[in-house]
């Protein structure tokens, strides 16, 4: 069974990653770096600044910087425990895709980390701003989404790997949602 669904998770992938092309690799190498996305975190940043009290807000900045690390470091537990191949250290596969990048990264890649930090960010800052702006949850699962497909993309994850980041990051995310509210309410009360 698990097998099976390696196989088709692989047959996705190539799939996918065929899809690209030239003159998009440049788009999605920009929208993978998460180097570009600091004026991104800064506009949700000062939104939390703008629609919180100073204390909840210092409290918002710690518990995202706890969740990040820990979506972070769980995800690279997950990584070395299971020791699943990137697609370039795949023999099955490497020879029948695309890397856009110069280099592959580390050797494994189950789940992704870019897909786990990202529905993170998304879901908490969703959720934190949902009483201000109603669709803005929307646009940032969106974001997220677009980013766990980048790593298709660009060819250092397979789809599960994607997958199951984005759903660790989900929960993370939330669970961190929760944390926040219960730390306002008993810090700032």
């Amino acid at each position: 069974m698990i097998d099976q669904l390696i196989e088709y998770d692989k047959e996705l992938f190539l799939f996918l990653n065929n899809l690209g092309v030239e003159s998009w690799d440049g788009f999605w190498m920009f929208y993978t770096t998460k180097f570009y996305w600091i004026p991104l975190y800064a506009i949700l940043l000062y939104l939390m600044f703008k629609n919180h009290d100073r204390k909840t807000f210092l409290i918002t900045v710690l518990v995202v910087a706890l969740m990040v690390s820990f979506t972070d470091q769980v995800t690279n537990l997950f990584k070395y425990g299971f020791e699943r191949f990137r697609p370039c250290h795949d023999e099955t596969v490497n020879s029948l895709m695309r890397l856009v990048k110069p280099s592959c990264g580390g050797r494994y890649g189950f789940f992704s980390g870019h897909a786990s930090n990202s529905m993170a960010v998304a879901v908490f800052t969703g959720l934190m701003l949902k009483h201000k702006y109603k669709y803005l949850i929307f646009l940032m699962l969106f974001w997220a989404a677009a980013m766990a497909y980048s790593r298709v993309y660009i060819g250092v994850h397979f789809p599960l790997d994607i997958f199951c980041g984005m759903i660790f990051g989900a929960l993370s995310g939330f669970g961190f949602y929760k944390l926040n509210k219960y730390l306002a309410k008993r810090f700032t009360s």
